[in-house]
This record gives structure tokens, C-alpha cells and sequence, in this order.
């Protein structure tokens, strides 16, 4: 079923029932592990000179078995990274991500290196740990900077030796392991205050991919959304595109959440709005920098008494050509005040400059 030998179970025969319940979830464990959207771990998308770089770094570490240390603000992509090293590495076991930060400490040990039935509480039946599923493929631990100290121990064991030994065994299991690992802790300052072995920080740090933030990579947002669009449209069969000064809100933007951020953006955006082309109006007040107050408030105390007395005819309205009909007119009315000047003409309807830009686009003015 998978790649690495570690990684197959065995069944006697005839199947012992009772312990089939517990195969089945080992099947499902390696399958959440192991079966990862390849595509989504291994998309590198970008075209700033940094992804460029980093494209070039990727190719140069992937064929070794050096152990890679990567480091970067949550959510730029470490794990991504990581897939396009093991991607490119031609190791033939599988790809294991393991969160080291989410896991308690008190199961981290048996999660990573296995334990053997009735080792302790609750041990029913012999587990193998990540290290033996990543055999002859590639582990990532990431935010391994959290670890306890004595878990470091039995870790650097395993990258120096290459074995492990499962909680309550005695016996050492050779595996053949690439250690990716990723954080976005600073490590050296965690050695300092004594958070983490020095001995296994150089043992990681072999190789050293930092990764830039979003906001230091402009270029790569409009790639990125593009990607992202296309896997919206696999996933919800929805088709949504996005005005050129939406897109340029996008590249303007800080970005603080990064590629994940950007991610959810997407993905809210096109989930609120399918089928339809996004504009700088659709997107949140801390990315568009509009408030919907200010926009609101000089419309209605400029409004004149012949706009507010409108009857309503007796077979009715289409109400959002009739208010676009009038946008239109009062957008017209204010570039021919401003001598078609945009920046005075989005002070006197109350907009930014880059949303009636849009605005004028769409109506053709």
C-alpha cells in the first residue's frame, strides 16, 4: 500500500476480529499521512527573484540526504518546501508531516517513535511510530523548536544513528529517514535561554532555507492567486476572476498571515461571490483600506431632495440597474465638476481615488 516497507501491516489468517478495528485505523493514519495532496505540497508558485532563488536552492539540496532546516513566518510556505525537496529527491517512501507543536508532550514520544503493546495505559496493540512510516522517505518535523528537552535527546539519537527504538522496546530499528525540519522560532535565541540542544540545532542545521514573507515578495502574489483560483475552481466548481485594482490591493497589502492568509482571502471571496469578478469594494476593510461608513455618510448628506423622492412605479423597479443608473450619473456629474480630475472627483462623491478608478472603468466613463 505504501511506499516505505515500514509503513505495510500484516494480516494473519483467518483475520482476527478483534484486532481489525485497530488495523483499520492504522490504514486511515498512513493514508492522512502518507496520501497528501501531492500538487498542493509540492506547488512552489512565484515569480519574485527570491522563489527563483529558492527554486534553484531546491534543486541543488533535493538529491542529497542532508538534513534541511527551514525557518520563516507562519504561513509562508515551509511545508510546501519541504514537499518540493522530498518531490524532487526520488526517495521512494512516503512524505510525513508531523505538527510537533500541536501534539502533547506526553504522547510526542510515542507519536514520533512508536511503542509496543501494553507499554503503557492504553497501549492495546504495537504502533509504529512517524519515523518508521517516513522509511526511505522524508519527515518533516514542524515546530520542532517547541519540543521538551528530553524528547531532543532521543531525537538527535535518531539523526546521528539513524535508529529508533519505540516506547517500551528494547530493540533499535534502523530507518532510512530524510529530517526536514521547520519552524518559525528563532533557535539561536532558544539555545541561549536554554529551550534547545545546540548540539541538535547544527545536526539540523546542514543546509538553512530561510523563507522571506509575503510582503517582501510582491511578485509572487499575482501567481499565487492565479494558482489559488484554479484549485478554487476544482474544489467548489466555481469560476471567479479579479479586477486589476483589486489585484493591486492584493500586491499593496502587508500580508501578516502570509500565503495562508492570502489563501483564505481567496477562498472566502470566491465562495461569497462565484461566478463573478471581484473589485475593490468585495475585499475586506484591512486590505481595500475603505470604510463602508465613509462611503455611506457623504452620499446621504449630499444626496439633493429630487434624488431621496423617487415613486416607485406600479409594476415595479430593477433596483440595482436603477441605483447603478444613478452612480453612473453622480460619478459623470463629479469628473465634470473636477475638470475630470479622479482625485477631486472621489473627494466630492466620498471614495478612494482607487475605487472610483474601478468604478469609472465599469461604466465606461
Amino acid at each position: 500500500m505504501a511506499n516505505g516497507s515500514a509503513s505495510r501491516i500484516a494480516l494473519s489468517w483467518p483475520v482476527d476480529l478483534n484486532s481489525l478495528g485497530d488495523v483499520l485505523q492504522r490504514i486511515n493514519e498512513l493514508r492522512l499521512v502518507g496520501g497528501r495532496d501531492a500538487e498542493a505540497q509540492t506547488a512552489l508558485v512565484g515569480d519574485s527573484k527570491a522563489t527563483q532563488e529558492l527554486r534553484e536552492l531546491i534543486d541543488r539540496v533535493a538529491p542529497s540526504t542532508a538534513s534541511v532546516l527551514v525557518q520563516g513566518e507562519s504561513g509562508t510556505g515551509k511545508e510546501v518546501v519541504a514537499g518540493e525537496i522530498h518531490r524532487q529527491s526520488g526517495r521512494r517512501g512516503e512524505f510525513v508531516a508531523v505538527n510537533c507543536g500541536a501534539i502533547p508532550d506526553d504522547l510526542l514520544e510515542s507519536e514520533l517513535f512508536g511503542h509496543e503493546k501494553g507499554s503503557f495505559t492504553g497501549a492495546a496493540t504495537q504502533r509504529i511510530g512517524r519515523f518508521e512510516q517516513a522509511d526511505r522517505g522524508t519527515l518533516i518535523l514542524d515546530e520542532r523548536g517547541d519540543m521538551p528537552p528530553a524528547m531532543q535527546v532521543k531525537w538527535l539519537r535518531g539523526l546521528q544513528e539513524r535508529v529508533v527504538e519505540r516506547v517500551g522496546g528494547v530493540k533499535s530499528i534502523p530507518v532510512d529517514v530524510r529530517i526536514i525540519a521547520a519552524t518559525h522560532r528563532d533557535l539561536e535565541q532558544r539555545i541561549e535561554n536554554g529551550q534547545f540542544r545546540e548540539d541538535l540545532f547544527y545536526r539540523l542545521n546542514v543546509v538553512d532555507i530561510e523563507l522571506l514573507p509575503l510582503r517582501d515578495r510582491a511578485a509572487d502574489i499575482e501567481p499565487l492567486v492565479t494558482e489559488m483560483l484554479r484549485r478554487v475552481r476544482q474544489k467548489h466548481r466555481i469560476s471567479v476572476t479579479f479586477s486589476s485594482s483589486a489585484m493591486g490591493l492584493l500586491r499593496e497589502y502587508r500580508w501578516p498571515g502570509n500565503a495562508r492568509e492570502l489563501g483564505n482571502v481567496i477562498e472566502r471571496l470566491a465562495v461569497l461571490k462565484p461566478h463573478g469578478c471581484i473589485y475593490i469594494e468585495d475585499l475586506h476593510t484591512e486590505i481595500s483600506g475603505i470604510d463602508p461608513t465613509t462611503i455611506a455618510a457623504p452620499t446621504a448628506m449630499a444626496a439633493p431632495g429630487p434624488l431621496a423622492m423617487v415613486d416607485l412605479p406600479p409594476d415595479g423597479v430593477d433596483l440595482k440597474a436603477h441605483i447603478a443608473g444613478v452612480e453612473r450619473e453622480l460619478i459623470a456629474e463629479a469628473l465634470g465638476q473636477s475638470d475630470g480630475v479622479v482625485a477631486r472627483a472621489a473627494k466630492l462623491l466620498g471614495l478612494q481615488r482607487t475605487t472610483l478608478v474601478e468604478k469609472i472603468k465599469r461604466y465606461g466613463l
